[in-house]
């Protein structure tokens, strides 16, 4: 049976002809991790992991603004896009033009291992990339075994990715599952559903201070995307909940800890549990 991608489409090998666009940057950094580097025609202004190596790499615009026409231009023959990043009206146009389009939608960190299939899957065939697969996949493993050995304590989290609209994360959405690896579970207790028929704020819901389910939060993240917190919005999120009388630690948080996926999870999760022993009291 075919692998297939997150929409049930099977996925195309590709060979040395290949062009490949990707409008994610996880899969971007993933990509140049594999080694297909040389095959990379597009990518997203938020695309910029590795550093030095993506600035030679065209942008097409940002996950929810692709230009298209400029994407069309560059001839790829295999675009890279997620449920949650890319809009469904890029999705749908992209297939006008592009032959070979990946859907992806991890939503918990051990679904990296199948996303590695994917890719695996659709460049497999290239020079050296089932020999990367295969190390990030053992990786990848390793740390997930070491999570389930770490003594964290269990803490109750606000997580908040938006800023007016204050917004968080659903208990089924990547990050929310990134969190509960170390024992993080987020607040509120709400599921926002697959992301494929869903409108996204059931994921990403917006925040109500008033909301009586705040009095259990333990610890509040910032995280540093796709909103910029820092410092300042520590002191103007301590402000809002301390007006509720309530007093939790707030803290920043890098956004590459709990929400990238791919190559960056290995190392994501090992700096979040190393985070997390820090910081839990």
């Amino acid at each position: 049976m075919p692998i297939c991608d997150a929409l049930g489409q099977p996925i195309a090998a590709a060979d040395e002809s290949a062009r490949i666009a990707s409008l994610v940057p996880s899969l971007t950094e993933t990509l140049f991790a594999l080694g297909l580097g040389p095959y990379i025609v597009a990518r997203t202004g938020f695309c910029i992991h590795p550093r030095d190596a993506v600035r030679a790499v065209p942008k097409v615009g940002g996950t929810k603004d692709v230009h298209l026409d400029a994407l069309r231009a560059l001839r790829p023959t295999h675009v890279l896009v997620n449920i949650d990043e890319n809009t469904r009206d890029t999705v749908d146009a992209l297939r006008t033009f592009v032959p070979h389009l990946l859907v992806t939608h991890p939503q918990t960190p051990q679904d990296n291992l199948s996303l590695f299939e994917q890719l695996g899957a659709a460049f497999g065939r290239l020079p050296g990339v089932a020999e990367r697969l295969t190390a990030l996949g053992s990786k990848l493993q390793t740390v997930l075994g070491e999570l389930q050995t770490l003594p964290l304590a269990p803490r109750r989290v606000l997580y908040l990715i938006w800023r007016n609209p204050w917004m968080t994360v659903a208990r089924d959405t990547y990050i929310s599952q990134s969190l509960a690896a170390v024992h993080w579970h987020t607040l509120p207790d709400v599921l926002g559903g697959d992301g494929l028929h869903q409108p996204g704020r059931t994921r990403y819901p917006a925040l109500d201070w008033s909301a009586d389910w705040l009095a259990a939060v333990d610890q509040v993240l910032l995280s540093s995307e796709p909103y910029r917190f820092g410092p300042r919005h520590v002191d103007e999120v301590s402000r809002l909940l301390a007006a509720c009388g309530l007093h939790p630690e707030v803290r920043c948080i890098p956004g590459e800890w709990t929400s990238w996926y791919g190559a960056r999870a290995i190392d994501g999760l090992r700096q979040l549990a190393a985070f997390a022993q820090r910081t839990t009291v």
